[in-house]
């Protein structure tokens, strides 16, 4: 059995440690509302009145927490109390430049840092399912390899580049936003047009999407704007999209009108609508 801590038990971190003393493990907790740790007696969570009380002594040590600044502000209040020996796993979504310095500057400190963002709710989080993505030192992933698989379906160990889960972390979240608001869109046209809003998402289940980004997205990133579809032809749909929907408020197509002019005036009409990401992908 082992003795690990979590520093933030909101959604998230609440949901892993009730999993963790659900497998065994004997878990300390803390957070800044206290209210949230006491929900977690039930299944056996330890309430700590302060960060370094609730890492003392344990192996491990899991951060959920909201941003850069709060990771930096429970690490210091944690330093007291931590073990020579304790890994500081890191699930925040932070900054990738600001993941790397404090890596850089942790390690160098001695202390043990592995950056570990997820792709998972709160209830993948109780069942082991979902993505999370490892960066940092080889041998301190090796160390703590089993202990995380079991926190997850899928373990994906990134390199020792400090911020490189960082950053795939803000590309899937860019592609869950962006898909969120052309879904909103989507849904805006339907109500426009009298279509039940469950028909409308019926119809994209046909879409293959992770066909597109194996296609279209791969060519993007190589930079190939050969046309399967001009995006003449693309902002002529946008268009009618646009007043279909009138004057209802849209997410993301008002905008991706926009670029697509800027392009059409640059002299892109012909292009593929991949092309959207032409700036994007230029190599020097």
């Amino acid at each position: 059995m082992a003795h690990i801590a979590f520093l933030g038990t909101g959604l998230l971190g609440g949901a892993f440690a009730e999993a963790a003393a659900k497998r065994g493990d004997a878990v300390t907790a803390w957070n800044r509302s206290p209210d949230k740790v006491r929900q977690l007696a039930a299944f056996g969570v330890k309430a700590a009145a302060d960060p370094a009380e609730a890492v003392r002594g344990a192996s491990r040590v899991h951060l959920v927490l909201k941003d850069d600044a709060v990771v930096e502000e429970v690490i210091a209040a944690a330093a007291l109390g931590l073990s020579a020996d304790a890994v500081l796993i890191d699930h925040t979504t932070t900054l990738p430049t600001l993941t790397a310095a404090r890596a850089e500057r942790l390690n160098a400190q001695g202390l043990k840092y592995l950056h570990c963002p997820v792709f998972m709710g709160p209830p993948a989080a109780r069942n082991a399912k979902g993505i999370m993505m490892v960066a940092g030192p080889q041998a301190l992933f090796d160390g703590v390899k089993a202990e995380l698989a079991a926190m997850t379906g899928r373990l994906e160990y990134m390199g020792e580049r400090a911020d490189l889960a960082a950053v795939n972390k803000l590309f899937g979240n860019a592609m869950i936003i962006g898909l969120s608001a052309t879904l909103a869109d989507v849904l805006t046209i339907a109500q426009a047009s009298s279509v039940d809003a469950m028909d409308a998402i019926k119809l994209l289940g046909m879409l293959d999407l992770n066909l597109m980004v194996g296609g279209r997205g791969a060519n993007m990133a190589k930079g190939d704007f050969t046309p399967n579809f001009e995006l003449v032809m693309a902002r002529k749909d946008v268009r009618l999209m646009l007043e279909t929907c009138g004057e209802r408020p849209m997410a993301a197509l008002p905008a991706v009108a926009a670029r697509m002019d800027q392009l059409i005036a640059a002299g892109h009409g012909a292009k593929d609508p991949s092309v959207l990401g032409i700036d994007a992908v230029r190599r020097p």
